[in-house]
């Protein structure tokens, strides 16, 4: 900062020294300009506007909200489907509590007989989340007319050695597609709940299976799309392996197909509608 007298006397060095200031101070004031413009830039970048993630906002002054008071009151209208929890007519047990002494003189009651007063309460609760182990074994029987040993057969899906039932796969299948849980994720939820881990590659091949059994409500799917008078038709970007592909989707009020692919195009370009 120049003093006045500082200044002054630059003043009195004549015209050439005071063009020199002036257009030394304008381009610090340039310069300055440029740099609260940058700092500017920055703070005004979010995740709205950028890749940034929303945990690096951080905190902003909140927009205030136009909504008009509400003289109703908060939670449930009248009218409103309630999902209140309902006691059962029949419990799966019944536990008993009765007194061991009189409340007044502390007599024993463990003897007296007593009956059960009104008022009832009911916990739901999850039983105990373990595995339940079912041996398959097969029976040779030897014919009496001709003495062939026949054996039998074991279930079909009952593969060798030890295997997960239909029951484990379609929790993990929930877990992974309709929860949209990443796999490492779903197979580690499995392992805390029921204390047996399961790799990725069990899912991996039940997430196929249930693919290829669904094959024919798919197409039925597509097809209703199809002879739909109106439907609707979208894709949005997603990542598979780390590589950006595309998710499209075809709806109508009553039915959705959803189907990846590597690139956008049309939905009909890849033959996934060819269903003659």
């Amino acid at each position: 900062m120049l003093t006045r007298e500082e200044i002054r006397a630059i003043y009195d060095q004549g015209p050439e020294a005071v063009i020199a200031l002036v257009e030394r101070l304008c381009a610090q004031i340039a310069e300055l300009a440029a740099r609260v413009k940058e700092l500017e830039d920055r703070l005004a970048v979010n995740s709205r506007v950028s890749h940034k993630p929303p945990s690096s906002d951080g905190p902003a002054k909140q927009t205030r909200s136009l909504r008009q008071p509400s003289t109703k009151k908060s939670g449930g209208q009248p009218g409103h489907p309630g999902t209140t929890l309902k006691q059962v007519a029949e419990p799966d047990q019944v536990l008993t509590h009765a007194p061991q002494q009189c409340a007044s003189c502390g007599k024993a009651l463990t003897e007296v007989a007593g009956r059960l007063a009104e008022e009832r309460r009911q916990v739901f609760e999850l039983p105990p989340l373990k595995l339940v182990v079912t041996e398959h074994r097969v029976v040779l029987k030897e014919c009496p007319r001709c003495g062939q040993e026949n054996i039998g057969a074991f279930p079909e899906g009952v593969s060798c050695g030890a295997s997960y039932g239909p029951g484990v796969k379609g929790l993990l299948i929930s877990l992974n597609q309709e929860h949209l849980l990443p796999c490492e994720r779903s197979c580690q939820i499995f392992a805390d709940w029921f204390g047996q881990p399961v790799s990725e590659g069990t899912l991996a091949a039940a997430v196929t299976f249930c693919a290829q059994e669904l094959a024919e409500t798919e197409g039925c799917i597509k097809q209703g799309v199809i002879d739909s008078e109106l439907a609707h038709f979208d894709e949005t970007g997603m990542y598979v392996e780390g590589k950006r592909g595309w998710l499209h989707t075809a709806s109508t009020p009553q039915l959705t197909h959803y189907a990846y692919h590597a690139k956008r195009g049309e939905y009909g370009d890849r033959g996934d509608w060819d269903l003659a």
